[in-house]
This record gives C-alpha cells, sequence and structure tokens, in this order.
C-alpha cells in the first residue's frame, strides 16, 4: 500500500457523504488505500448508518496512515452549522469549497497521492455564488497555473470493468449540445484520453471510439450535419497523429458486448450518451475520473442522495472503487 494517503473531500454534509465515507472505512479491506477525510469530524462520526465511528482528528496527513486502521482520520474543518439531512444548505457553501480547495492544495504540495471526491450540490452552491459547473470544472481552475504532464484537461471519464466512457460536453442541456461540439475540443479531448489511456491505466496502445451524434451518425448528412462538419475531420486529425482511432460510430452500435472488444474507451458526445449505457452495466460500481490535471483526481458515479440522507441506507460501493481507482493511478504516474 502506498504509504501517502489520499485526500477524501466530504462532499455536501446533508447528502450521503458523511455515510458512504463512514462505511467505505468500515469496509476496507488487506490493500485497500488509507486515506483521511477533509470535513467535519462530529458530521461523520454521527453519520446514519456508520454507527460511531472511532475517528481521529488529526492536523497534518503524515499522521493518517499510522491511525488509519484503528481510526478514521479526518483534518478536521467545522461547519458553521449542523446539516440536517437530506436539506442542503448553502451556508455550507464555504466550508464545502474549503474542503476542496485544501485537497488540492495538500496534493499539489506532496502530501497526499490523489484526491477523492464526495458529491457536491451544485444548486446550492450556486446559491451561494459558486461560478463553475461543476467539481470538474473546479478543480481545473484550481489547477489551472500548474504545469501538466501531457495535454491538458478536464475531460470527465466514466469507468467500470469492460468500459470507460469520456464525455466532448457535460452538463449543459442538450438543446446546447450541437453548438457546443467543435473540432479542436474533439482533438483536444481525444488526445487527453489517449494518453491517459497510457500513463493511467497502462495501456500500451490505446484504442478510441468516437461516437456519433445523431442517430445512425448522422446518416451521410440526412439526419444531421455535426458528423461530416465536425467529428468526421476531428477522427481523421487524430489518426493523422498516429492515434489508433474508429468513428463516428452510431451510438445504438457501440455499447454490446462484442462492440466494447474493439476499444479501451469511447468520446461521447454528451452526458446521457455516456451515463446511461455505463450505469446500465454497472448502477453501482461506475468511478468519476477527470483525466488531463496534473493532480489524481475520482469520484463516485452519484450524486448527494438527498432522498435517502440519513436514512442508513446508502451504498459505499462507488466510493470504494473510487479510492481504489485513485490509488492505482497514483501508484502508475510515481511508480510506487
Amino acid at each position: 500500500m502506498n504509504r501517502l494517503p489520499l485526500a477524501l473531500t466530504l462532499g455536501d454534509p446533508a447528502g450521503i457523504g458523511p455515510e458512504i465515507v463512514g462505511k467505505a472505512w468500515r469496509a476496507r479491506t488487506a490493500g485497500d488505500p488509507g486515506f483521511f477525510v477533509l470535513g467535519d469530524a462530529e458530521v461523520i462520526r454521527s453519520a446514519a448508518g456508520s454507527g460511531i465511528l472511532p475517528v481521529a482528528v488529526i492536523s497534518h496527513p503524515s499522521q493518517a496512515m499510522d491511525l488509519f486502521d484503528q481510526a478514521l482520520p479526518v483534518l478536521h474543518q467545522p461547519l458553521i452549522r449542523p446539516p440536517v439531512p437530506g436539506a442542503p444548505d448553502p451556508a455550507h457553501a464555504s466550508a464545502i469549497l474549503g474542503w476542496i480547495e485544501q485537497a488540492v492544495a495538500l496534493t499539489l504540495a506532496g502530501e497526499a497521492s490523489g484526491i477523492v471526491t464526495a458529491p457536491i450540490a451544485k444548486a446550492s452552491l450556486y446559491a451561494a455564488g459558486f461560478p463553475h459547473p461543476g467539481h470538474t470544472e473546479f478543480l481545473a481552475a484550481l489547477t489551472a497555473e500548474v504545469s501538466c504532464t501531457g495535454p491538458r484537461g478536464p475531460v470527465m471519464m466514466l469507468a467500470t470493468e469492460g468500459l470507460r466512457v469520456c464525455l466532448a460536453t457535460i452538463h449543459m442541456p442538450l438543446s446546447r449540445v450541437s453548438e457546443a461540439l467543435n473540432l479542436e475540443g474533439l482533438i483536444r479531448s481525444g488526445e487527453i484520453i489517449v494518453h491517459a489511456l497510457r500513463r493511467d491505466f497502462g495501456i500500451a496502445s490505446p484504442r478510441l471510439a468516437v461516437a456519433g451524434l445523431n442517430p445512425h451518425a448522422g446518416e451521410g448528412g440526412t439526419i444531421g450535419r455535426e458528423e461530416i462538419d465536425i467529428i468526421v475531420p476531428a477522427v481523421a486529425a487524430l489518426a493523422g497523429r498516429g492515434l489508433d482511432v474508429i468513428g463516428p460510430v452510431p451510438a445504438d452500435s457501440l455499447f454490446h458486448p462484442t462492440a466494447r472488444e474493439r476499444y479501451d474507451a469511447v468520446l461521447c458526445m454528451y452526458h446521457d450518451q455516456g451515463l446511461i449505457p455505463l450505469k446500465m452495466l454497472d448502477f453501482w460500481g461506475g468511478v468519476n475520473i477527470t483525466l488531463g490535471l496534473p493532480v489524481v483526481r475520482t469520484s463516485p458515479d452519484h450524486g448527494t442522495g438527498f432522498d435517502i440522507a440519513g436514512r442508513g441506507v446508502a451504498r459505499p460501493d462507488s466510493l470504494i472503487q473510487a479510492l481504489r481507482m485513485a490509488a492505482k493511478i497514483a501508484e502508475r504516474r510515481t511508480g510506487k
């Protein structure tokens, strides 16, 4: 096990984050990565479904690994008032964002091996003035001045056993996707994905598939021209740079078992095009990975779960996989 711990941010304290964090620590097995939590220690200690957790308040990440087997290490950053399960509160925004900022700073300083983020609720952050679309873009902004090995992201990847999907556009209305797609963006995304497949996943000769946007990948321009005007030129440019790339492939033909044998990752044009097949394949165990940053970052592939917060029924599966994935990527990047 890497002796440098992962930094795990608590996410929205009114959601299932505190519960799944505690459950992930309780579910640890031999060989699982060590981690510490940035959050409110009392909220974590008393989270529903976790029982009364043994929590060790630490002052520095260097203390985490020596304590990890006996108690959950927490870098205590208290909230201004206790959260109400299921009721996100804009008053918690500064703490939530502060936990993320500190996790990035500690990782960049070499005090943590990577960042794992429990889910946040964007609506309550927006109400407090948060200017970014989400976690991914916030992390990109926090690391914008730091040099990055390989092409700069961010690109969102969702991964599970047998499928990795990446997104050309993320959280935007479907009506805006077409206007958001452009040749330069698709080329950059393709290069970021292939670089990450080599470096972070250990695939020596990565194979990339690119989805079409329209039904039947536009069917020669009769069902939309995005393929002809943008996607085909992007695929050609990537192939011209030596990448093993196919596309645009009709999305309804991309995700059955035989098709998945043809590629190591697929670049999808919009959010649900990639997430629906991935969640059908593995609803509980998918992992969100941010590619193209100078820090390792993973997250569970689900939201805050306000509807079940405080009931003790949240499953930690995706968070556990996110921790394991972050540790593997960090080991590949550092060689230890």
